[in-house]
């Protein structure tokens, strides 16, 4: 690609990183201005006719093959629609999986307990229980087919035990019809959806990912190039960063939801991610130690490593240029490595720093082989995905939400034994979706659950309006879908624009729940009520699970995960050789990404230093077994595992100076500075960041 002078811009001098757009609109929305309106208000306007026109395209299916409960199939048109194609289809996938999952688990029960009620309804909370862990454990779309799989297996209980209790033969049949009308609205929605959305999600994902990526490199390459004088504070720079990286998730998500050859190579787009956070992680460690150089007034031997950097990653700050050519730029951070692989070092100081930024410029690349994959590259290989086990950040969250929920529908349960309620069922199923629904969301649970349950009550009164006003006027389905979209289209487009979009997404899954279009419209006002009275029941029983059985709280979640990781880092210490290549990454990635958003700059700082601590320890073992002189490591290593860095940090200059006094043959003298520069960077993390390193008792 040709490139003339008037593209080139010279990196900006270092500042807080911009915003994504659109996340800030309110913020900078001008008054009375009608085009900035009309841009924001009719995406919101589109999802409410695409959410009305999947709700009754699912009732008409389902009223042409004259199911039992159609409503089934337009409540679930209305809870899988998402605004972007990718995430409506990705969760729409995972929702069938929840859904034969949740059909075939309650037949198999039903065959072991079918004449033992008490069995049969403490196995539904269990498995609801279990459900809420794994939906806990997971993430994104993954963890709503957890949670699918929970509620569904009420769903087809509840049309099993009818209003007296007690399993009966025809579970087959409940699951198969109820899996049946659920599968209908999720297709339903894919189609109206996939029909006029071309889908967008991955090329959001590449403007993100390349305006990242151009962020970082040109931030690192303007910390090299700046004077001892004008050194910047980068810390509140690379902690937004952080911040910023983590939030990547879910729109990875999306765009796998658009592709096929993205969801074959999502491996890679998982390691662009890594790839940022590595980049940061070195990026800390060089600006650490250029700080220590201006306070020992030592020279800053960097200008041979500039000299490395292509002159495409010093010049070019325009994010649409590294969207448009990012396998260019990926062969200069190739040859970029290349080049400081290349540098003699001389000195200790020197290799850190060459070390550290071909590690930064590793990261960038792996970042730039995922944002070749997004712009649909054909040069770029596939990827095979390595084999990984799940990494479990923190086990206590999904216990409390299993035990949450297992109170919570054990409790509807035993309401609806004790009061013989002929709507009794319907309250544990509402009670089962709103407590593993909103289980995960951690510190927001509680708030979510008083949303839901307000959007209930708000469901209840547009439902009983056009219930008994509206839709006895009506003899036909286009009646019908004209007073549904009357109703949904502005629901639709607040739950989009809302600050509160769990009021309205309620409004619009409940309402459908409540309205019950059959064949047959029964306008029984009290059967009406009583099932209003039941959803709402079941919701205000989760909400009170909640208030009962509170989430730790952003502060103590933050606290465990920076306390477990340092606990795994001494485990690390004692037995280096006991992690493989890249477990100790992927290990400390995975707290990484579930970090609370309240948690503090300095505690995302701390737990990325555990990051770089880790990974310098288990290369420094490597390089000290290839020179053999791993006993002399050994010493350091059993201080950093008793919560002593002051110890370690001597420990680490012992070996420096024995490796410096050292005859090395040529080719291990290389070797031996590598091992010299990671114990230095061991020494300025550990100093820097001695209150973790030393904090609580030693595991």
């Amino acid at each position: 690609m040709a490139r003339s002078d008037h593209n080139r811009t010279r990196i900006k001098p270092m500042g807080p990183p911009a915003p994504e757009t659109g996340q800030l609109w309110s913020r900078h929305l001008p008054a009375g201005s009608l085009r900035r309106a009309l841009g924001i208000a009719t995406p919101a306007l589109i999802f409410g006719l695409r959410l009305s026109a999947s709700v009754c395209l699912a009732l008409y299916i389902a009223f042409w093959l004259q199911l039992d409960n159609a409503y089934w199939a337009g409540a679930s048109a209305a809870a899988v629609s998402q605004p972007t194609l990718g995430a409506s289809l990705r969760k729409g996938w995972f929702r069938m999986i929840g859904t034969l999952t949740g059909a075939t688990f309650i037949v198999v029960l039903t065959a072991c307990f079918v004449q033992n009620r008490t069995a049969f309804l403490i196995g539904l909370a269990l498995w609801g229980a279990a459900c809420a862990l794994v939906a806990t454990l997971l993430r994104n779309f993954a963890s709503y087919a957890a949670a699918l799989a929970g509620f569904t297996a009420v769903i087809v209980a509840s049309d099993e035990l009818g209003t007296t209790g007690g399993a009966t033969g025809g579970a087959f049949m409940f699951a198969v019809t109820r899996a049946g009308e659920i599968c209908i609205g999720i297709v339903c929605a894919g189609i109206v959806l996939g029909a006029t959305d071309l889908g967008g999600a991955r090329r959001r994902f590449a403007t993100v990912l390349a305006t990242l990526t151009q962020q970082i490199t040109g931030q690192f390459v303007a910390t090299l190039m700046a004077t001892d004088r004008e050194l910047p504070d980068t810390q509140p720079v690379r902690r937004e960063f952080i911040r910023r990286v983590i939030a990547l998730d879910p729109t990875i998500e999306q765009a796998i939801g658009e592709s096929s050859q993205l969801r074959h190579n999502s491996y890679r787009l998982q390691q662009a991610v890594y790839g940022l956070i590595d980049a940061l992680a070195g990026w800390r460690t060089v600006v650490s130690h250029l700080v220590r150089l201006s306070q020992d007034r030592q020279p800053r031997p960097v200008r041979e490593m500039l000299q490395s950097i292509p002159r495409e990653l010093q010049e070019y700050g325009d994010p649409a240029y590294w969207t448009a050519n990012p396998v260019g730029l990926l062969r200069a951070c190739q040859k970029a490595i290349r080049a400081l692989t290349a540098v003699s070092p001389g000195t200790r100081s020197r290799q850190l720093l060459i070390d550290q930024t071909a590690k930064v410029f590793m990261g960038i690349s792996q970042a730039l082989s995922g944002l070749a994959l997004l712009v649909a590259d054909p040069a770029q290989p596939r990827v095979r995905a390595a084999r990984s086990r799940l990494q479990i950040a923190d086990w206590h969250p999904p216990l409390i939400n299993a035990g949450r929920a297992f109170l919570a529908i054990g409790t509807a349960e035993l309401v609806w034994i004790v009061s013989g309620w002929s709507n009794g069922t319907t309250c544990i199923v509402w009670t089962t979706i709103t407590v593993i629904v909103f289980g995960p969301r951690a510190d927001q649970a509680y708030s979510g659950a008083i949303q839901f349950l307000l959007g209930t009550g708000l469901a209840v009164v547009f439902a009983a309006i056009l219930k008994f006003s509206v839709l006895p006027q009506l003899e036909t389905f286009f009646g019908l879908s004209v007073a549904l979209a009357c109703y949904l289209i502005p629901v639709g487009a607040m739950s989009v624009l809302s600050w509160r979009p769990a009021v309205f997404t309620s409004m619009g899954v409940n309402f459908v729940a409540l309205l019950l279009p059959e064949n047959l419209t029964s306008y029984d006002t009290s059967q009406f009520y009583n099932s209003a009275l039941a959803l709402y029941a079941g919701s205000f029983i989760a909400a009170l699970a909640f208030r009962v059985l509170p989430p730790l709280t952003p502060a103590v979640r933050t606290s465990r995960l920076l306390t477990l990781t340092l606990r795994d880092l001494r485990r690390l210490a004692r037995n280096p050789a006991s992690y493989r290549p890249g477990d100790w990454e992927r290990h400390v990635y995975a707290r990484i990404s579930v970090l609370p958003d309240a948690a503090v700059p300095l505690q995302r700082a701390q737990i990325v230093a555990a990051l770089a601590v880790g990974t310098e320890m288990a290369r420094l073992h490597r390089f000290a077994h290839r020179l053999k002189v791993g006993a002399q490591l050994e010493p350091a290593c059993k201080a950093l595992a008793l919560g002593r860095s002051a110890a370690a940090t001597a420990e680490l200059g012992r070996i420096d100076q024995a490796l410096a006094g050292s005859h090395w043959a040529p080719q291990a003298q290389r070797l031996a500075l590598h091992a010299r520069g990671s114990a230095l960077a061991l020494s300025e993390v550990l100093t820097q960041y001695a209150s973790y390193f030393d904090a609580g008792v030693p595991a």
